[in-house]
């Protein structure tokens, strides 16, 4: 066993940072204490495609590629977390496809989208419900961001064999 730390316990680096640190867990400082955000992409019948893990204070928009990255879709939609110019720019140039972001409160120059379109973004709130009956995925017991990730991923499956 390697032992990093300059005390010779293993598990830290020689800087004395812990490898295992909430960094590595996607654990984040939000108004409700340490915390963590999933954000989920669904495909048009509301099954899982994706699932992007990232601290509580970290805003949602700034998930947004990593979360597209590499899927194919005509139109995405999300909520008002992740309305920014740069998003719906990356998503006509990049992906070829429309974005349906209602603009938040405060936004200057309010931006069209289409509400008709929008409200099949329950697909997604659904799954989460059905999702959130397994305790651990409504619940994060699991300390590591990996098998946080692996509850869902277990949830996905079953949702997916159905």
């Amino acid at each position: 066993m390697a032992h990093d730390r300059l005390d010779g316990r293993p598990g830290a680096s020689a800087c004395g940072r812990s490898k295992r640190g909430q960094e590595a867990q996607q654990l984040g400082r939000s108004k409700g204490g340490f915390s963590t955000k999933l954000h989920v992409a669904v495909d048009g019948l509301g099954n899982p495609v994706r699932f992007v893990l990232s601290p509580g204070q970290a805003a949602d928009v700034t998930n947004a590629p990593s979360l597209l990255e590499g899927l194919q879709f005509d139109a995405l939609l999300a909520d008002k977390g992740y309305d920014a110019d740069w998003l719906v720019d990356l998503v006509k140039s990049t992906h070829h496809a429309e974005a349906v972001i209602p603009p938040r409160k405060g936004r200057k120059e309010p931006r069209d989208y289409d509400k008709h379109i929008y409200k099949q973004r329950n697909l997604v709130e659904r799954f989460i419900g059905w999702a959130k009956h397994f305790r651990r995925a409504a619940t994060r017991y699991e300390k590591t961001a990996r098998n946080f990730l692996a509850v869902w991923n277990f949830a996905a499956i079953i949702k997916l064999l159905k």
